[in-house]
């Protein structure tokens, strides 16, 4: 096969591939859970620590949201409304010893909840007064019991909801349309395209030994 051949073949090869790639559907999976948000600066923050390590200052905000959320924490929903401790706190005293923790307590929309779950209970904001020590797990756990666990420590169920089920992934539906298996097989496309190219090169050198 000639240089030129050879560059003509990886250009259809590549044209071919990038088609594919595009026509494929993206299949992505969400997640059932209760996001952990920290109110800062009037906005709420992605909270990077897990609530059994992060130790709240008197004064801040803890921010919970149970939603369909993908993965990977920042892309989660957030809580509605914004973080405003005084309004939560401001009539609660601040005392030695200890500290004063508003938290926002979001457990979604009924198209969060799972099924069979029922329409979610309404948000909250209440005041947390506890040990100055205090992780945002203790303070969540003085606020809205009953808390759940499953076996590997993450967070199922706050104040009793939801009931069942713990951070279970749910499939998205195909981002693009497509044929009945998802899309067009790769080797099939691949093969025709390089029957072609071969099929040109043999019928190019052909002419040339005449």
């Amino acid at each position: 096969m000639t240089p030129a051949l050879r560059r003509t073949a990886a250009a259809l090869l590549a044209a071919v591939l990038a088609a594919l790639v595009t026509a494929a559907p993206a299949h992505a999976a969400d997640y059932r859970y209760w996001s952990f948000w920290k109110g800062t600066g009037g906005t709420w923050a992605y909270q990077q620590q897990g609530p059994a390590l992060y130790v709240p200052p008197d004064g801040s905000v803890d921010g919970w949201r149970f939603a369909l959320s993908p993965d990977g924490g920042r892309d989660a929903a957030r809580p509605t409304g914004t973080p405003d401790f005084a309004s939560a706190c401001g009539g609660t005293p601040a005392r030695p010893g200890r500290k004063r923790v508003a938290v926002v307590l979001d457990p979604g929309t009924s198209a969060d909840a799972p099924p069979g779950a029922g329409t979610p209970p309404a948000a909250r904001t209440v005041c947390a007064a506890v040990p100055a020590a205090a992780t945002s797990a203790e303070v969540l756990a003085a606020v809205a019991p009953p808390l759940r666990y499953d076996g590997a420590g993450m967070l199922c169920a706050i104040d009793g909801y939801p009931r069942a089920g713990c951070g279970e992934p749910v499939a998205a539906a195909p981002a693009s349309g497509g044929g009945g298996d998802g899309g067009p097989a790769l080797g099939p496309v691949l093969g025709g395209a390089l029957v072609a190219v071969l099929a040109g090169g043999a019928y190019l050198q052909y002419r040339r030994r005449r």
